[in-house]
């Protein structure tokens, strides 16, 4: 847990503990206690690093590319509509 604290700190993490603890403290100034709770998550994501502030918010491209495994193209047959 010590090791996933401290290292890989990316500029997303340290954007959603900067803007979690803003929410979180400015919320618990004000008595509004479910803008304390939206703000104590997205800072606990920074922190330690889950969800979209490690990055898993979205899935790799590589294999959305498709491999075609022949050359050759098929023929279409029309049928004329009337």
């Amino acid at each position: 847990m010590r090791e996933r604290i401290l290292n890989n700190w990316t500029i997303n993490r340290f954007f959603y503990l900067i803007i979690g603890l803003f929410i979180a403290i400015s919320s618990g100034m004000n008595n509004e206690w479910l803008g304390l709770i939206f703000g104590l998550y997205f800072a606990s994501m920074g922190l330690f690093s889950f969800g979209c502030a490690a990055g898993n918010c979205y899935s790799a491209q590589q294999n959305s590319k498709r491999t075609f495994t022949s050359n050759e193209t098929d023929n279409v047959e029309y049928e004329e509509l009337r």
